[in-house]
């Protein structure tokens, strides 16, 4: 088993991410400006998704909603509290800080301690101090303590957590849900082991790890990438948990939804076959949307017609994942009348539905029917999403991105930081570092403050177009903010061999040789492939025509 693990594992790191070079064409657009100016009038609001997912035994859902209690404007007491715990974050003492939290002469409550935890959850020293002061006024329930563990398992503070949880069963609190908290602290820090052996140890705080908490940690694992780990776990507990549909269905999702891997996919579905488990719908739905990410027109199709004659009946996933891939595969036709088939069966489409047509349209710069849908998606009175503004982000130039900032921030949708990474990286595979600077001057003006991983994005990127002076600037810049040396920039960094080539671009170069190598032997196979699939496509289109 751990053989079969390891070439899984090993099989899937050869694979390259199929989003981000999706996201990154050479091409531009004309003017972006029409597109919205006709369609964007009506800011949107979203809410903030947890990453921390309960489900029950026959759906997912979300009860344990990591976010502040009361959605409104920050209580004055609120700011106080917090400039005095960013004050007195270097004193010597805990005692001394807990005095000057006291001197503020504001009363202590769970709420206020919550927010106040969920508010510094990035600094978990100044949120452990939040909560200390709360422990010491008795403002402190469970809600509380579950968020402090989160919080502290986020920052890999595990054993102050596991403290935390000690003397919440000592006090006979309830530990269930902050047992669950550190199962996905566990999984989200990889490390399947300790989510596992936090499993086994359940019952000695007097907590039964039934059927539910075993579901959940498959979903802990698959959700933050352990699907192997969670797949070995499911077949060797089987004689306590037997193997039933919603556990396999949680295995297909990490294979389908979380790492799009076909090969696997299929696998699970033929185990599922083997240990006469019977697909249910939403074993359906994970394999559609699997076979649409990758393009497969002709395997959905398939799969939607045999979900329909098993007695199944195709929710909105299942017809989203259909015009993503119909618009994908150059059906745009096709797509539009799923749509109306759609509203004709009174499935409404959502923003989800019209975002799998906008994305795909903007990729093949096939604006103006991205503008269109764009038009009939704020008719029916959906706002655009972020996904919406980043599909567009994808094809224009400098002023045009600016353009779709201010609309983002006027949508009241960010630009945030992952926004600005899909736009520094386009522009870096642009070649056009000049843009790249531009944006990364843009940051500051939308409040968005440069993480790690911006930097890294940034040197990277000013390296392999040959400014590496700049690079270097910038590079010395992440330190000084305190951010660790990253061994593959510095490597990156070094200077060239005197009357040699950069080192950068002999490396691009020796990668750009080595690639066709690679490749070279599968090039027949792939044509042969692409041929057949055309034939299916058109026997598919036919099909899809032929149908009432």
């Amino acid at each position: 088993m751990a053989l079969l693990t390891f070439a899984r594992r090993l099989q899937r790191s050869h694979h390259s991410p199929l989003l981000l070079p999706a996201l990154l064409h050479s091409h531009q657009f004309c003017s972006f400006s029409l597109a919205f100016r006709r369609t964007l009038s009506i800011p949107s609001q979203t809410s903030k998704l947890s990453s921390l997912h309960f489900f029950s035994t026959t759906t997912l859902n979300d009860p344990f909603a990591l976010a502040p209690r009361v959605t409104r404007t920050r209580d004055p007491q609120e700011s106080v509290l917090l400039e005095t715990l960013k004050r007195v974050a270097h004193v010597d003492s805990e005692a001394q800080a807990l005095a000057c939290l006291d001197e503020s002469g504001i009363n202590a409550n769970s709420n206020l301690v919550y927010s106040l935890i969920w508010e510094l959850r990035e600094v978990w020293r100044l949120a452990y101090l939040a909560f200390n002061w709360g422990h010491k006024w008795g403002s402190v329930d469970e809600k509380v303590c579950e968020l402090m563990v989160w919080v502290l398992g986020g920052c890999r503070k595990f054993n102050i957590a596991w403290c935390l949880i000690r003397d919440m069963h000592k006090s006979n609190n309830n530990t269930r849900r902050a047992m669950l908290v550190m199962i996905d602290r566990y999984a989200a820090a990889n490390d399947p082991g300790k989510a596992i052996w936090t499993f086994h140890i359940m019952d000695k705080f007097r907590i039964t790890p039934d059927e539910e908490a075993f579901l959940f940690l498959l979903n802990s694992l698959c959700e933050h990438g352990n699907v192997e780990e969670a797949e070995e776990f499911m077949l060797v507990s089987k004689k306590l948990f037997p193997l039933e549909t919603e556990g396999f269905n949680i295995i297909l999702n990490g294979w389908c939804n979380i790492f799009v891997d076909v090969f696997e996919a299929k696998r699970i579905w033929r185990e599922m076959s083997k240990c006469c488990i019977t697909p249910n719908a939403t074993s359906y739905t994970h394999m559609i949307s699997c076979f649409s990410k990758v393009g497969n027109l002709f395997d959905s199709m398939r799969l939607y017609d045999e979900m329909k004659k098993r007695g199944w009946v195709p929710g909105l996933k299942v017809y989203n994942s259909l015009v993503y891939v119909l618009t994908s595969e150059n059906c745009f036709k096709e797509a539009l009348k799923v749509l109306e088939k759609m509203k004709a069966m009174g499935l409404q489409p959502d923003c989800a539905t019209y975002n799998s047509m906008i994305l795909p349209l903007c990729e093949a710069k096939r604006l103006d029917e991205a503008r269109n849908i764009l038009a009939t998606m704020t008719a029916e009175k959906h706002n655009p999403t972020v996904e919406t503004y980043h599909a567009f982000l994808e094809g224009v130039g400098y002023e045009g991105t600016i353009e779709v900032f201010n609309r983002m921030r006027i949508a009241g949708l960010g630009p945030d930081g992952d926004t600005f990474a899909l736009v520094l990286g386009k522009f870096f595979k642009l070649e056009q570092p000049e843009n790249a600077l531009k944006i990364w001057t843009e940051m500051e003006q939308y409040e968005v403050v440069p993480n790690s991983a911006h930097y890294r994005l940034l040197v990277e990127g000013l390296a392999s177009c040959g400014l590496l002076m700049k690079a270097k600037e910038y590079y010395a810049e992440m330190k000084s903010f305190g951010f660790l040396d990253d061994p593959k920039l510095m490597k990156l960094l070094k200077e060239p061999a005197q009357g040699g080539k950069d080192k950068q671009k002999q490396r691009v170069e020796e990668a750009m040789r080595d690639q066709p190598k690679k490749l070279r032997k599968g090039n027949k196979t792939r044509r042969i492939k692409d041929q057949r699939q055309s034939r299916k496509r058109k026997t598919v289109i036919e099909e899809f025509k032929s149908k009432p």
